[in-house]
């Protein structure tokens, strides 16, 4: 979602501040939220509108979204995620996705891409180094026997009405997201504790930082000496803690696909 549109000679003085820090940022991380992804269209949580706004049979995204919930009515979730995320090929990898990838290939982000997004955009836009904080709707494994499967097996089913089940053993399959009440991946974790505390810039996109400990990341940046750079359409609870902020991400990524080039 876009922000306040800065005015020009505004804006263009902070992203000429904003440039000396990359280009001089040995180590740069970036951290993506729902918002990078509402410029594909697709729906955020928290911003005005967003998921959370909105009950879905008189429950709350946040119940439906619980791992008991899910085992207990996964007819439910599948019915609220068919329209979520189960037609993802719909949408389209945007410019900051693009200018990530890019970015990527000239060695400018050396610490990685961590998202709270499930979207798998940034691969699509030819990322490699992503490392999904809570989980991709690209894969589901059964809860039984563990078999594997992939978003393009599941998706159609989903879209038919049904609960997806195990060819092997007919359990319930999941989709290999990070629910209410799971813990996040441990391994991902980690990379992303090293990769925060070690860079000299953070790149904060997207996201309201309200969801920890994913959104605690940044701070471990700001208190190794780092910077934090934040663009997002509302202010956060960190603005304070960085160098920089931005409020309209197209904006942004449009003037810094152009200095990258």
């Amino acid at each position: 979602m876009s922000g306040y549109r800065e005015k020009d000679d505004v804006f263009e003085k902070k992203f000429s501040e904003f440039l000396k820090i990359l280009f001089s940022s040995g180590k740069t991380a970036v951290f993506t939220g729902a918002g990078v992804s509402t410029l594909s269209g697709i729906p955020d949580f928290r911003g005005t509108g967003g998921l959370y706004t909105h009950d879905f049979d008189g429950m709350s995204v946040e119940e439906i979204l619980s791992i008991d919930y899910f085992y207990s009515h996964p007819d439910i979730f599948y019915r609220w995620a068919e329209s979520v995320w189960y037609h993802l090929e719909d949408y389209e990898p945007n410019i900051v996705h693009r200018t990530l990838a890019q970015m990527e290939g000239k060695g400018m982000l050396s610490s990685g891409i961590f998202t709270q997004n499930i979207d798998f955009m940034h691969q699509r836009a030819g990322s490699r180094k992503v490392y999904e904080l809570h989980g991709s709707a690209r894969s589901a494994y059964c809860i039984n026997c563990n078999a594997y499967y992939t978003y393009d097996q599941i998706a159609p089913i989903i879209r038919k009405g049904e609960v997806p089940l195990c060819k092997s053993c007919g359990s319930l399959i999941k989709p290999d997201i990070v629910f209410y009440g799971e813990n996040l991946s441990p391994d991902v974790l980690r990379r992303a504790e090293i990769a925060f505390s070690q860079a000299d810039l953070a790149l904060v996109l997207g996201s309201s930082l309200t969801v920890y400990p994913a959104a605690a990341f940044p701070q471990l940046t700001h208190y190794n000496g780092g910077k934090v750079v934040i663009v997002n359409a509302q202010p956060t609870n960190q603005d304070k803690d960085a160098v920089l902020t931005f409020s309209d991400l197209q904006q942004f990524f449009r003037a810094l696909a152009l200095n990258i080039k």
